[in-house]
């Protein structure tokens, strides 16, 4: 026999009930909201303790605290049921109205002006009750675009006001097979996988809404739920939309055949424009007086139960999960300890820091002289950049290609340089004698040509050293990273240094070659008489051949046009032919003799580099206080180690502090069982 029955009437506070005794309808006394009435003394310390763990971030460190996850069909009433616990509007209407996780972090406040923002993407949008709809659709709109998709990117709305206690609630996008226009064709992989995200830690408190129009054992929520939570051991259907569809539903909610461990809850949501108050009135009357549905027991009908049905629910979840999150924060901290202690010490005096700046300088100077002078790269066995002598052999022979490689064609205008040279070259003399002058200035033509791929080249090779020496020296200043970027900062610049010099000499090295024609390569000469031995053939193919020729085939050149030859004097013709014979045999010792004299020059400088560069440099850049402020600053903490050990020691006060925390409140729930 049913002693006394809630209904709402017209409060201040948007969830505020009355208790009325049936023998005097007289008296009205006025309560608190539904989720605020139950927040009593006995679990108000467990959620006040897991709002402080979530206040600390504690998630953040990989421990998950109990959440209510709601979750339903599309269209099922979730927002709705959502904003009757809370007190706000939230969007509503046909269709997908959730699109992403709406993270609802309610919090009281003592003050009697409301605070209502959103946070998502880094950003913080204010506003208030009236406009809290529009203002979650426009976020919803930036997080998953203006058309009808989902994202998996959170939106979280925090609330503060009065009457409203610390609860954290999530509102998932309702499932759906069928995509509707504009929505992607995967859009039930995209909300399961979702929604699975969220349900599967064992600290979720499931809230599964169900329509009372349809069959439960055909739900798709229903099926995702058991996949993760098979007893129902922390599920909780809500039903809503009792009013549509009475008859029947006392069979459904009581038969339960999809295993609902926690049991079931009916509720009517808010119609239309109906306040809060009214909504309460309507629902508390309607399961009083409807022929059906007064029938189902008081105790699972309506939004208060609900609210305080969660709160005992969520309260029982913290008491269950309290002994493995505070063994999670103990290993946390265990571990975060540790990683604290491995960090170095910050040195204490300049002894000890000159002293660790030449241990590191020594062990990379070992390192470097057996990967780039001895070829032993047993230091490196899987990385092939550092076979060091293996990979500068391969790239000297790719430059002596390279520049050896014919830059143009000569077949075509053949002779023409040389023409056009001793006819600017000439002098009022005796014939028969070609120019010094030409010769230096046809010289000097070829060495302009291929003048600026000697110095990339050695541009490349010191860039590769680079390479080289940094790693080695993050690896030996690994363990004393408040000298690592000092010690690589100076190696670079070293290398700078090297890298200067080497272009100032090889620049030079190539300019030498266009001050003078010299050879003692024997070479030259066997190279310029089998060249010249083919030269009265040539002239006469191309003056006094009847048949007059286009081309002719040429020893070391191949074939080559001659017909552009025809109009100038056979003195000029065997002038240019003697040149160019000269200028080629010349040419390749050349070329021969800068790659001969780069690689001599790189030998000595990566031996000059490692033997007595590297320590010199290097240490008195550190030393110099004009450097950077003397060995002392250089030894200081490196800013990511610095901010590696801010990170550790705030976790570790985080975690402190989070224990402490449950510690406080571990004993005291102990002794309350499942009352």
């Amino acid at each position: 026999m049913k002693s006394s029955k809630k209904h709402a009437v017209p409060k201040s506070s948007s969830l505020a009930i009355v208790e009325t005794n049936p023998d005097d309808k007289k008296l009205v006394v006025p309560i608190e909201a539904p989720i605020v009435s139950s927040y009593n003394d006995r679990i108000r310390p467990l959620l006040d303790t897991v709002d402080r763990l979530r206040n600390l971030n504690v998630m953040r460190e990989g421990i998950q605290l109990p959440t209510i996850v709601v979750v339903g069909d599309q269209s099922s009433g979730k927002s709705s049921v959502l904003e009757s616990l809370a007190g706000i509007s939230l969007p509503r209407g046909q269709g997908i109205c959730t699109r992403v996780p709406l993270v609802m972090r309610l919090q009281k406040s003592s003050s009697t002006e409301s605070e209502i923002w959103l946070e998502y993407s880094d950003k913080v949008v204010h506003t208030d009750e009236e406009h809290i709809a529009e203002a979650i659709c426009a976020a919803t709109d930036v997080i998953a675009g203006s058309g009808k998709g989902v994202s998996d990117t959170p939106l979280t709305l925090h609330v503060k006001k009065v009457g409203v206690p610390d609860i954290t609630m999530v509102d998932l996008p309702g499932i759906t097979r069928v995509p509707v226009n504009g929505q992607p064709e995967n859009i039930y992989e995209q909300i399961s996988a979702m929604i699975m995200k969220y349900i599967a830690p064992q600290e979720s408190i499931i809230l599964n809404v169900l329509s009372a129009t349809v069959d439960f054992t055909t739900c798709e929520s229903i099926r995702m739920s058991r996949q993760v939570d098979k007893t129902g051991e922390r599920t909780l259907a809500v039903v809503t939309k009792a009013d549509m569809a009475p008859e029947g539903l006392l069979q459904k909610v009581t038969a339960d055949d999809v295993s609902i461990g926690l049991g079931y809850v009916c509720v009517r949501n808010r119609i239309g424009e109906e306040t809060y108050e009214e909504a309460r009135m309507h629902e508390e009357l309607l399961f009083r007086t409807h022929p059906l549905l007064s029938m189902i027991d008081d105790e699972i009908v309506g939004i208060p139960v609900l609210a305080q049905k969660l709160m005992f629910i969520q309260a029982t979840m913290i008491r269950r999960c309290l002994p493995e999150i505070v063994h999670k924060i103990n290993v946390k901290m265990e571990t975060a300890v540790l990683e604290l202690n491995k960090l170095p010490m910050v040195m204490a005096s300049t002894g000890e820091a000159l002293m660790t700046l030449m241990e590191i300088i020594g062990s990379a100077k070992e390192s470097l002289l057996r990967i780039l002078i001895q070829g032993d790269f047993s230091e490196f066995p899987e990385d092939q950049k550092m076979h060091c002598t293996a990979r500068l052999a391969e790239m000297l022979s790719q430059f002596s290609d390279n520049l050896q490689a014919q830059s143009n064609d000569v077949t075509i205008d053949f002779l023409m340089d040389e023409i056009n040279i001793l006819d600017e070259c000439k002098c009022v003399g005796l014939p028969n004698f070609i120019p010094r002058s030409a010769f230096l200035a046809i010289l000097s033509q070829h060495v302009d040509g291929i003048h600026a791929k000697p110095v990339e080249f050695i541009k490349k090779i010191w860039d590769y050293i680079e390479g080289v020496l940094i790693p080695v020296i993050s690896k030996y200043s690994d363990n004393f990273p408040q000298t690592q970027s000092s010690i690589k900062r100076a190696g670079r610049n070293l290398i700078t240094k090297m890298k200067e010099q080497s272009v100032n000499r090889v620049a030079e090295i190539v300019e030498m070659e266009k001050l003078t024609d010299y050879t003692c390569n024997p070479d030259y000469m066997t190279s310029w008489t089998e060249k010249t031995a083919s030269q009265q053939s040539f002239i006469h193919a191309v003056l006094y051949d009847e048949e007059k020729p286009e081309n002719f085939s040429l020893t070391g050149f191949g074939v080559v046009k001659t017909s552009h030859l025809r109009e100038y004097h056979a003195h000029l013709l065997q002038q240019a032919f003697d040149m160019k014979m000269r200028i080629t045999s010349y040419w390749t010792i050349v070329l021969r003799r800068i790659v001969d004299n780069l690689a001599l020059y790189l030998q000595f400088s990566v031996k000059n580099l490692v033997n007595t560069q590297f320590q010199k440099e290097i240490v008195a850049e550190m030393v110099d206080p004009r450097g950077g402020g003397g060995v002392e600053r250089m030894l200081e903490e490196s800013p990511s180690v610095a901010s590696k050990r801010e990170k550790l020691k705030k976790s570790v006060k985080l975690l402190k502090e989070s224990k402490d925390v449950v510690a406080a409140i571990v004993d005291q729930t102990s002794g309350f069982g499942d009352r």
